[in-house]
């Protein structure tokens, strides 16, 4: 499995869930607690017909989008909020001298020259000409493979495909270099395959935008057509051979092992060695090929296709690659085309863009910063502590499931047992002291040897060596989370533990329908239809019955089929097999996070405001629905069913309550009203 499975969003430690009991969450009691705001909702609204309307609709009516969003909602507001954070952060660095050298020297510079429009204005596209009379220069394909490698081991992605080194899915102690799809401009497949009126409109303003980075770098109109044109149908090859979002989920499909030999005499029409040696990888013995079938298309394309093309090709992957942080007419072409695709009618202001820059390439160092400012320990106990009623909770529900065999149980509580649980932070920080940045080059320059910077660093740390267990696949200040197969791990970053996910003055029942969800939903991945083909290793291995997994796929094939009927927008469905994973984990996630909140009343073990209004089940669901409610353009909500395994937010509440029998009798839901499923149409999983 190449991919950690995220939400859509270090203390290292083994959980033992088998002798745990259901610990106090909230230790100590704040001064005052909080229950659910009725001002956000529209009681107008039967929580049965529309759930989402139900406990949002007033703030939903009250949060226009702006003209710079395309989403809102409490992703959005934890993101701005630490988009200011951050820049305070960084302007300690960016406003006084620095030693030279410094990391504080290497922040702020980053940040300046992104700030810097009058330097970037005057020097136009200069900082990429010598990286595309290089693509000029190039006589025959041979050497077109070689400085394609060069110049992609500096982060210019001109190749048809990437290359990496991650856990072997199948020995995961272990990293593999790993080889897949690509080449794709518009990302995936779909937008060249379908023909709905977005997806039209969305291809026209690629080709559009394509075609406007060819004039800006010096060639006519027409020829820059010709070029765009050229491009476009390499794409469309790839494309028409490269594996759907759905396909890429498919464990078994995307793992093909081999030797380096058996790479080089199965796919002989790339020039592996050299592509391998000038990327900077030492000798290895043995490699992942994840999708074969596009990469034979890539074969026939480096030798079918005329030079020139191939050359258009990546003279066009250094320009767009680098739209953003050249001249402003540049990134004037890249927002129009992003407009198309995800509806924003603004630019985001330079403040943010030069926040965003820094952040992603600094991310480590930003967030020791941010969480010795803004993370206090308190909250790392309390997460963890709830963390261990949760892992509680699932262990109960996986005993007392009818479904299953004990054989197969034994198995599930035993990789639950072996989660290891990553909270706000990790032990060890990064290391940028060989990471130079200079004012005297361009920003694009800088990039360039940032990209080689990490590029040298992962293979260095990975080619030939164990996986690192230690290691987290997100900043701290990441307002997400996520689970990892492959360690059999599960992250919770500081960022997304805030309110409204995680609020320390809050009713506990609104806390547990919030963050208690998202540490469900992680630890669901665990044993969602991917999830459950890992052990408690990290190996992909099969530890279940015939009979238990059968059982397994027939009840998931509910949510498959439930979701698949959920239109978002313009008549467009969610792809219930596409979003199966992470419906599986919000399916689990409230069942688990129900159970641990249960267990912790019976124990006593709850802090409760005083609001009368509503009980502690209906807290508890209005408070899942809070976290997920937003305002979205159309063509954001397009662009997410195309290309996001996470069904849309709207769904995630009204697609997923009805599948949880408490939720019925909370709000006193039944036949006749829109959201109401029969039993025996509800999933009943985890």
């Amino acid at each position: 499995m190449k991919s950690t499975t995220i939400l859509s969003a270090c203390c290292t430690v083994m959980m033992l869930a088998g002798n745990m009991g259901a610990e106090k969450a909230f230790a100590q009691q704040p001064t005052k607690v909080h229950g659910y705001a009725k001002e956000n909702m529209n009681t107008a609204v039967k929580p049965g017909d529309n759930f989402v309307e139900y406990a949002t609709g007033a703030w939903l009516k009250n949060h226009p989008l702006r003209d710079d969003q395309v989403t809102n909602g409490a992703f959005m507001d934890l993101y701005e909020q630490n988009q200011k954070q951050i820049q305070e952060l960084i302007l300690q660095f960016s406003t006084t001298p620095q030693q030279k050298g410094s990391l504080g020297q290497k922040i702020g510079t980053l940040y300046n020259q992104m700030m810097d429009s009058v330097r970037r204005n005057k020097e136009g596209f200069q900082p990429i000409v010598k990286n595309l009379e290089r693509i000029r220069a190039i006589k025959d394909r041979k050497e077109y493979q070689r400085v394609t490698a060069e110049l992609d081991r500096r982060g210019e992605s001109t190749m048809m495909y990437g290359i990496g080194v991650s856990a072997d899915q199948r020995q995961a102690d272990r990293n593999i270099v790993g080889i897949g799809q690509g080449g794709l401009g518009l990302g995936t497949r779909d937008y060249y395959l379908n023909d709905d009126a977005q997806t039209q409109a969305v291809r026209k303003a690629y080709m559009d935008y394509n075609t406007k980075l060819f004039t800006l770098v010096g060639y006519d109109e027409a020829t820059a057509k010709q070029k765009a044109d050229a491009v476009y149908a390499i794409e469309k090859r790839i494309a028409e051979k490269s594996y759907s979002r759905v396909q890429l989920r498919d464990i078994n499909a995307n793992y093909h092992k081999m030797s380096f030999d058996e790479l080089c005499e199965q796919f002989p029409g790339i020039d592996w060695t050299t592509v391998f040696w000038v990327s900077g990888f030492p000798a290895f013995d043995s490699v992942d090929m994840g999708q074969p079938e596009p990469l034979h298309e890539v074969e026939k394309v480096l030798a079918e296709t005329s030079i020139d093309d191939l050359k258009s090709y990546a003279e066009l992957r250094i320009i767009s690659g680098s739209a953003s942080y050249m001249s402003d007419d540049f990134r004037k072409a890249a927002f129009a085309f992003s407009s198309v695709l995800s509806g924003q009618q603004q630019d985001d202001p330079l403040w943010k863009r030069a926040t965003n820059l820094v952040n992603g390439v600094m991310g480590n160092a930003i967030g020791k910063m941010y969480c010795e400012k803004y993370f206090p320990e308190s909250s790392k106990k309390r997460v963890l502590e709830l963390v261990r009623n949760l892992q509680v909770a699932l262990g109960q529900r996986i005993n007392e499931a009818t479904w299953m065999s004990a054989e197969t149980k034994a198995q599930a509580q035993d990789k639950l047992s072996n989660f290891i649980v990553k909270i706000g932070y990790p032990d060890k920080w990064k290391d940028y002291s060989k990471l130079d940045i200079s004012d005297s080059l361009s920003l694009c320059e800088n990039l360039a040897n940032i990209s080689e910077f990490f590029t040298i660093d992962e293979l260095q740390r990975k080619v030939n060596k164990p996986v690192d267990k230690t290691e987290w696949l997100m900043t701290p200040q990441t307002i997400n989370a996520y689970y990892n197969p492959t360690t059999n791990e599960i992250c919770f970053p500081a960022g997304i533990l805030q309110a409204p996910f995680f609020d320390p003055t809050a009713d506990d029942a609104i806390n547990y329908g919030a963050i208690g969800v998202v540490i469900g939903h992680e630890m669901s991945h665990g044993f969602d239809d991917q999830g459950c083909q890992f052990d408690k290793t990290g190996n992909q291995r099969n530890w279940w019955t015939a009979a238990d997994k059968a059982n397994f796929d027939k009840r998931t094939a509910v949510l498959v089929d439930h979701f698949s009927t959920i239109e978002v927008v313009n008549g467009k469905k969610v792809n219930g097999k596409m979003t199966l994973g992470e419906n599986i984990g919000d399916n689990g996630g409230l069942n688990i996070a129900l159970r641990a909140y249960h267990n912790a009343q019976k124990e006593g073990h709850v802090i409760s405001s005083d609001q009368k209004d509503f009980t502690a089940d209906q807290l508890f669901f209005l408070g899942y629905a809070r976290i997920w409610a937003s305002n979205n353009r159309e063509q954001y909500m397009d662009m997410l069913l195309t290309q996001d395994v996470h069904s849309p937010n709207m769904a995630r509440v009204n697609g997923a309550l009805p599948h949880i029998d408490a939720w019925y009798q909370a709000f006193g839901v039944k036949k006749g009203n829109r959201l109401f499923l029969p039993k025996k149409k509800r999933a009943q999983v985890w």
